[in-house]
């Protein structure tokens, strides 16, 4: 027995490895099968349409009228360039005009869920700290808005400012830079950038809701008490203490607007009130495509396919964020 109990106390443990929350959080992603696929074919359209201009064997405005609905492989007679998907009904290449509008439909997405989210954060944050009449009239607010049906709101208000675009002043530098990166002159961008305000508008009611909650139940936190003895005021405890600890449902949230957004701005485009042809969206490629569709079944699929995956695969990395992120888990 003497010997057993000395064996015993000379094995010595295996040290346990210890893992970061950032660790914990990407293990538990790579588990979620769709949402690793869904990453990768996120991250092959954001490539391509990153790379859009050099990958792209014509411009998204080259036309040639006597090449109308060229046939997929097809040689342009002027260039010797070959038409991957063909041309549209003025003779423009779909391939380069899927490659652009990529650009530009994912750029708009990102853009308003970065101006909603932080729209979000701010208004609810703000909302569950003070509590009160400050939380009373902000969450009323946007109680009301939610009661109103989005969509022929968005309309009307993208109505209104595709005809005036000057109601809201847009500074040039912004123009220049978001232009730049949509490869869109600034008076193009303009489209843009006022149906990112138009889309981000509305889009912030449930993050300022998801945001109200968790610093409600943060505020009474022995942190928050520590920080507000030490003389920290009360901007800085909002802003470097409770929305760094209420990034969670956020983060989900954004990942899965990005695929609501994505279907919004094509929405918007189809019906004639987002952003114009020439200029390529997936939207507005999908509209120009209604009328000849009965001909040619197939145009459709040309813009409705990245739509779909787009929407799909963010849909499925927002449902792995929130398995990862979900502090119940222990695995």
């Amino acid at each position: 027995m003497a010997t057993k109990a000395a064996n015993l106390s000379a094995v010595t443990p295996r040290p346990v490895k210890e893992e970061t929350p950032l660790s914990i959080i990407l293990r538990r992603f790579r588990k979620h099968r769709m949402a690793m696929i869904s990453l990768g074919v996120i991250l092959v359209v954001f490539i391509i349409s990153m790379f859009a201009k050099q990958l792209a064997p014509f411009s998204a405005d080259d036309l040639n009228v006597s090449n109308r609905f060229g046939a997929p492989g097809s040689v342009s007679a002027d260039t010797g360039k070959v038409h991957v998907l063909g041309t549209d009904n003025i003779g423009r290449d779909y391939f380069s005009r899927l490659l652009y509008a990529g650009r530009i439909s994912l750029t708009v997405a990102f853009l308003s869920v970065l101006v909603s989210e932080l729209i979000g954060i701010v208004v609810g944050a703000i909302a569950g700290f003070y509590g009160g009449w400050i939380d009373s009239l902000l969450m009323r607010f946007v109680e009301f808005l939610l009661t109103i049906p989005s969509l022929p709101l968005l309309l009307i208000i993208s109505s209104m400012l595709l005809r005036n675009p000057d109601l809201i002043p847009i500074p040039a530098p912004v123009l220049n830079i978001l232009g730049k990166v949509m490869l869109l002159r600034p008076s193009d961008a303009r489209q843009a950038v006022l149906i990112v305000l138009v889309l981000a508008g509305l889009g912030w009611l449930t993050a300022a809701q998801l945001m109200r909650g968790s610093i409600l139940s943060l505020r009474e936190q022995t942190f928050v008490e520590a920080a507000r003895s030490l003389g920290a005021s009360n901007g800085r405890i909002i802003f470097n203490h409770m929305i760094p600890n209420s990034m969670a449902p956020i983060i989900v949230d954004a990942s899965l607007s990005l695929a609501g957004y994505i279907v919004a701005e094509a929405s918007l485009s189809f019906l004639g009130f987002g952003i114009q042809d020439p200029i390529p969206t997936w939207g507005n490629m999908l509209s120009a495509t209604q009328t000849y569709m009965y001909d040619r079944p197939w145009l459709p699929l040309i813009p409705g396919l990245p739509i779909f995956l787009c929407s799909l695969a963010f849909n499925y990395i927002g449902d792995g964020l929130r398995d990862a992120l979900d502090p119940r888990l222990k695995t």
